[in-house]
């Protein structure tokens, strides 16, 4: 440091001291500022580039640290059986993680209280490099090939002429993909608003695999469950009361929560099912759009997860944490899950478009372990990943003169066999209503009530043939669930025709009439 300096001296990007970070350099203390302005120059052009690229959706979140402690075991039976990867393998064992639950649909600063999925997302700094499981609150979603999802995630969000949120786009495109009924029979029931981000599930929502030191692979789905704080879901008339005094309660529950040392956790089980296409079931166990049965594929418990830290910094850890359901770690692998396949290209691809080609270089982002790559160069690229004795000439493998090697194998390879001709089809076994039916019938009564009240409300201001579609689907589900609908959308016909929902149409007509009139000034 300087003659003049001491730890909490001001300095620009460059490390100079600022001796006067209230004025620009004027001709006079009137005049014209001048082109070598430099500090105020970084300054304001670095403000004009502090936001990144929203993410097109998950785009509002908060996050946290913590740790995830592994139980030896899954169930009763030694982990080791099913998967060698290494952060499960011993009881006790603590690996750091980073979690980030967001809304999906609304924007950066949307309303925490929306009706919409949460994701949840965790970042496991392991030995053997990073994991991230992303997922959502809810077990099941609504398509099952990536090709629709671009077209989903533009219907679900605002109109592009109007920019208002209007729900009959949404169920324009719901009345023409049948096996959303099961999703939206959720969404539209309280569990669409769950209370906080502390007090709901998780779940990995596609099929995975773990492999053992074999090769042998079984499929697995993944559920997080909450331990001490217990599960709780919002009425549409609780939400609303809720988001007249903050759109922000969950971030703000979460924050407080650990700074008051009232640590979230949560305990994460798997079910297991052998790897084949199981005949006997009634449906495709890689359709994201079911359930596997709980009773006849039970939860299985491997460990459990603390957050006890909150972020330092909004922006650097929660902004620009980046998660792909590529990231995996030996021991854990895909399945062939359609819907999974599409989102391990687009997530590491979004991360790359919205914070950079170096994204896994940044903090929040990189691993705890070492890091030795011949991938060189791009944007913010801020350090070169060589190995300590590497030849620094040899940015490319296989090398005789001094470059990376490949890595022992750690175990047999797990190598699936297939033979098939390359279609374009569904999938054989799609049975879009039975499970949409045996949700509607486990729900509580107050549950069955909130989710026709919701569904009709915003089915309501759509078009006849739209209501007449989205009858049929819940109709096929269960009988009563599609008279109490129709029966419903009989008795609420909306008036006239507007934008949006009824909701937001009453909220402009209030505004219109309400306040005092008062003069310019």
């Amino acid at each position: 440091m300087s003659q003049n300096e001491t730890d909490m001296t001001l300095t620009n990007r460059q490390g100079y001291p600022i001796s006067d970070n209230q004025n620009i350099r004027t001709v006079g203390n009137r005049g014209p500022s001048t082109l070598e302005n430099y500090h105020f120059i970084e300054k304001i052009s670095h403000f004009d580039r502090e936001r990144i690229p929203e993410r097109v959706v998950h785009a509002r979140g908060a996050g946290a640290h913590g740790y995830f402690e592994a139980y030896g075991k899954v169930g009763n039976e030694p982990v080791s059986k099913y998967t060698r990867a290494k952060l499960f393998q011993e009881a006790g064992k603590r690996t750091p993680v980073f979690v980030r639950f967001s809304t999906v649909v609304g924007g950066t600063h949307s309303s925490e209280t929306d009706r919409d999925p949460r994701g949840f997302a965790v970042k496991f700094y392991t030995e053997e490099g990073n994991w991230d499981l992303v997922g959502n609150n809810l077990k099941i979603f609504f398509i099952r090939d990536p090709l629709k999802f671009p077209d989903m995630v533009h219907a679900f969000k605002v109109d592009p002429v109007t920019n208002v949120p209007n729900p009959e786009r949404m169920f324009d495109f719901v009345s023409n993909s049948p096996e959303a009924t099961h999703m939206i029979t959720f969404v539209f029931s309280p569990w669409g608003i769950p209370a906080n981000y502390r007090q709901m599930q998780g779940s990995g929502v596609n099929t995975y695999k773990w492999v053992n030191r074999e090769g042998e692979a079984v499929l697995v789905k993944y559920h997080w469950e909450p331990l001490k704080q217990g599960i709780k879901n919002l009425t549409q008339k609780e939400a609303s009361a809720i988001q007249a005094k903050t759109t922000s309660h969950a971030t703000q529950d979460l924050y407080e929560a650990i700074e008051r040392g009232d640590y979230p956790e949560w305990e994460l089980c798997v079910q297991m099912m052998s790897d084949d296409e199981h005949p006997e079931l009634d449906f495709d166990p890689l359709d994201p759009t079911k359930l596997w049965d709980h009773e006849r594929f039970p939860f299985l418990p491997v460990g459990k997860m603390v957050l006890n830290k909150n972020p330092e910094n909004y922006f650097a850890e929660v902004e620009q944490a980046a998660f792909g359901t590529g990231v995996l770690v030996d021991g854990l692998d895909f399945s062939d899950d359609k819907l999974l396949q599409g989102r391990t290209f687009s997530y590491s691809d979004t991360q790359r478009y919205r914070v950079g080609t170096n994204y896994l270089q940044l903090p929040i982002n990189a691993p705890k372990t070492r890091v030795a790559t011949n991938q060189r160069d791009g944007q913010m690229a801020y350090m070169v990943d060589r190995a300590p004795d590497q030849n620094p000439h040899v940015n490319y493998e296989p090398s005789s003169l001094g470059g990376l090697q490949e890595a022992v194998p750690s175990g047999k390879e797990h190598q699936p066999a297939y033979s098939a001709k390359l279609v374009r089809e569904k999938i054989s076994r799609p049975n879009d209503f039975k499970q949409a039916g045996e949700t509607y019938r486990k729900f509580e009564d107050w549950e069955r009530d909130e989710l026709i009240s919701n569904l009709v409300d915003a089915l309501k201001i759509c078009k006849p043939h739209i209501q007449e579609k989205m009858i049929e689907y819940f109709t096929n589900a269960d009988p009563d669930y599609g008279r109490r609908v129709s029966e419903g959308l009989k008795q609420a016909k909306t008036d006239t025709a507007h934008l949006g929902s009824d909701a937001a149409r009453d909220g402009a007509e209030q505004a219109r009439n309400s306040g005092q009139r008062t003069d310019g000034y």
